[in-house]
């Protein structure tokens, strides 16, 4: 159950986050962003469904590599790694041989989580240039997902909350200060979470996905599909879902970390998987209240309409055909 709901909270998340839906409007027409969307989605699948088999085979590159190994033979990277501190050796029971299990009291070896990506391939005796190429993938993803990710927090503080909710009168200039501020902000926050992450790289992405999937998700879906849908169940659902999965998150890793084990958690999910049961809660919470509040204006509902059917997509489609 948890890795299910671990899995449904990254793919689902992925299609909530924010600086994935705002690559869409940087192509010229709907039959691009459509391509694009089905590209991405591809890519995705394959991403989710390999990356549990390179672990397993990473997992089992190191214990064949180290285990019972006499620690002054081990390989170099071995040595490299361990100047870093990610990889640390305790010669318990003075044997001069690598004693790696499952138990903590037994086993020697102290791994840091975060070096396999990179670690993996020197382990497999792959060759340096492959080490490069994840290296630089690695980085290009950083970057680009950063990127994104700036553009749509400067964008939401600056226009959507200060120019359309607190000060609409506010110049072109004084717009553009304030995004430059936000994002400013958010590299410092984002700086401070690199250098103290409250978990290793993987789990600190599946928070941020799950929140993305309890929060945008449900809304993204029902605001297109359900043209009932109104602000006050969207914002309804969207507090409900965030809140709901930053409570139990904070609670298992900073309030109370030493009860972060499976007896102690919902339904058996991990604070990793937990925006899977914030998705549900946000979308219950988005329909009952939706249907006890008024329907959203005509306006908006021809929006939606809109971005059904977008405008000229069925005289561009019969074109093309």
């Amino acid at each position: 159950m948890d890795i299910f709901a671990i899995t449904a909270a990254l793919m689902l998340g992925t299609a909530g986050l924010p600086h994935v839906i705002v690559r869409f409007f940087t192509v010229p027409r709907v039959r691009d962003a459509r391509i694009s969307a089905g590209y991405a989605l591809v890519f995705i699948a394959i991403l989710y469904t390999t990356a549990p088999a390179i672990a397993a085979f990473a997992r089992t590159n190191l214990i064949n590599t180290v285990k019972n190994a006499e620690y002054s033979m081990l390989p170099e990277w071995f040595n490299k790694w361990e100047l870093t501190g990610l990889i640390q050796f305790e010669d318990k029971n003075q044997g001069g041989k690598v004693q790696y299990v499952a138990d903590a009291d037994q086993n020697e070896l102290i791994i840091d989580k975060d070096i396999m990506v990179l670690a993996n391939p020197e382990i497999a005796k792959l060759p340096n240039w492959v080490v490069a190429l994840v290296a630089a993938g690695g980085l290009a993803a950083a970057l680009s997902t950063a990127a994104g990710l700036l553009l749509v927090i400067s964008a939401s503080i600056s226009h959507d909350l200060i120019k359309k909710q607190l000060k609409p009168d506010i110049s072109d200039h004084g717009e553009l200060i304030i995004a430059r501020i936000a994002a400013g902000g958010a590299v410092i926050l984002a700086g401070h979470f690199g250098v103290n992450p409250p978990d290793y790289v993987a789990a600190t992405v599946a928070f941020a996905f799950g929140l993305a999937a309890s929060s945008f998700f449900p809304v993204i879906i029902m605001g297109i599909f359900n043209k009932r849908m109104n602000k006050q169940g969207a914002i309804s659902g969207m507090i409900t879902g965030i809140a709901f999965t930053s409570a139990y998150i904070v609670n298992f890793k900073f309030i109370n970390p030493e009860s972060n084990t499976p007896e102690n958690w919902l339904f058996g999910i991990s604070p990793e998987g937990i925006g899977f049961i914030g998705m549900i809660l946000n979308f219950i919470v988005s329909f009952v209240v939706m249907k006890f509040t008024p329907s959203p204006p005509k306006h908006i509902r021809k929006l939606v309409e809109r971005i059904r059917y977008p405008r000229g997509a069925k005289e561009a489609h019969e074109i093309e055909l």
